[in-house]
This record gives structure tokens, sequence and C-alpha cells, in this order.
């Protein structure tokens, strides 16, 4: 599917604006806007999988086309990065949303899908991390019906059986809206493999959150979220994995970025 026609699937079927970064469509709503929007289609029996970009992933797409086909498959694009948000404003088309970060809906969803009567599936996520959020989730909102957790042992993309396995007990649980909490793009591509299994669930990848909700990693101050800077919060905890993603890949790459958006901003006057 090309950006144009992305993008006009989007608008139609949402009702909602397309801005392009990347030459990707990204939804213009706010995080409770799309809370609703997942709650309502779900509600309605209409199924779909979202991807929550940030910068690292956005620099992917950039540098890999075939990451970027990846995410110009999904039903729906929100902005997970400030710096996203920033050259939104840059190129004259800001996202008055402002920022949908994936951690944040994994607590916010559940809240929505716990008062509209609405079921969730929590797959992946390392050891017992997806029962321990389960319990946590259940705990601050009894009426959620968390309908199955799993968590595919390291590797599953080379074992055909897993697949089947997820296909399953995913088909069976037939829950409305499916968290899988696993790296990007190997959560993304694992949803891609399954989720006909669940055609009307909600589908979206959530990263790292089932570790933050269980506490295994602390997230960020809300002032540092507020303003851009998690990053580096992140990478003090994980120096070894995250300085040379942040460093040497993603910072040079927020200057293409913001130098790209001023030309398309300039170019729009």
């Amino acid at each position: 599917m090309t950006q144009t026609d992305q993008g006009s699937a989007m608008r139609e079927r949402f009702g909602v604006a397309t801005i392009e970064l990347e030459g990707l469509p990204f939804l213009d709503l706010s995080e409770r806007g799309f809370v609703d929007l997942v709650v309502d289609e779900a509600k309605r029996g209409r199924g779909g999988w979202v991807v929550t970009p940030n910068t690292d992933i956005l620099r992917q797409a950039h540098d890999d086309p075939k990451i970027h086909d990846l995410l110009s498959t999904a039903d729906a694009l929100v902005a997970d990065g400030m710096p996203l948000v920033w050259a939104s404003h840059l190129q004259r088309t800001p996202l008055r949303g402002g920022r949908v970060c994936g951690s944040d809906l994994m607590r916010s969803l559940p809240a929505a899908a716990a008062a509209a009567g609405l079921s969730i599936y929590l797959l992946g996520g390392a050891g017992n991390t997806g029962e321990t959020t389960r319990d946590l989730l259940v705990a601050e909102h009894p009426s959620l019906r968390v309908v199955g957790t799993y968590s595919p042992p390291f590797g599953f993309e080379k074992d055909p059986e897993q697949f089947t396995t997820m296909r399953r007990l995913i088909a069976e649980a037939k829950p409305d809206l499916v968290f899988v909490a696993l790296s990007f793009p190997k959560g993304e591509r694992l949803i891609q493999q399954i989720r006909a299994a669940r055609p009307e669930a909600w589908w979206i990848g959530v990263g790292a959150a089932f570790d933050f909700i269980s506490g295994e990693i602390t997230r960020a101050p809300e002032i540092m979220k507020r303003t851009g800077t998690e990053w580096m919060f992140r990478m003090m905890q994980d120096p070894k994995r995250l300085v040379r993603r942040y460093l040497w890949h993603d910072l040079p790459y927020v200057g293409v970025l913001f130098a790209g958006a001023l030309r398309k901003g300039v170019r729009g006057r």
C-alpha cells in the first residue's frame, strides 16, 4: 500500500486527519481521542492493527525500505515520540493531538476496555511479566477481563509450532484487544503473521510496557516524558544496549528529520 492509499484509507475509515512524516500517515489524535476510537471500533466488532512509531522506529523506516513497507501495512499509525511531534510543527502540519505513547496506552486502553466491557490478551514479555502485568491491571480495574497471557520462548520466530500455538490461543480466547510486548520489529512481524486468528481484535505492539508496569524497568519522570528527554533516562538505565542506538543512530537522524521538515515548511509558505 502506498502512503497515499494508506492515508486515504485511514481518513475514510476513521474520519480523522492524517499528517505525513517520512512518507507515512499519522493520525492526528490525542491519546484520549485514540483510545476512544479503538474502543468504539472494537465495540462494533471492527478490528485493526496500530503501530506507534517513535524516533528509532521512524529512523529504521527512513533507512530500510522493508521497515517502511512494514509500517505502511498497518491500519493506524500514531506518533510515539516528541521529535515526531516537533517535526510536524516544523513542516507546518502540526500533530495537534501531541504524542501518543505505546507504553501509556498500556494503561489507558485497559482502563477504557474495563469500562466498556471489552476483553484483552497479553502476548509477549519476558519471564512472568505478562502475568504480573495482568494481576496489576486487574487490581486497578476489577471489571477488566484478561482472557489470556502467553510469553513465547526466545527464538520463537524460528519455530513454526510457536506461531500455530499463538494462533490457537488467540482464536480460543477471542479477545477484543491484543497487546504484544516484544521489541520492534519482532512484535510487528508477529502481528502480521497471526492477526488473522482474531481479525475482530485490535492489535498493538507495546514494546517494553509489561516491564514498566511490572516494575522490571522504571519509567522516566513525567517531566522527562513531556519534554522529550525520556530517552536519556532509558539510556542511563541500559547504556550497553542503548548508547549506540540513541547517540550513534537516532540523534543524527533527528537532525535529518528536522531538516526535511523545515524544507517542507518553507515550501509550504
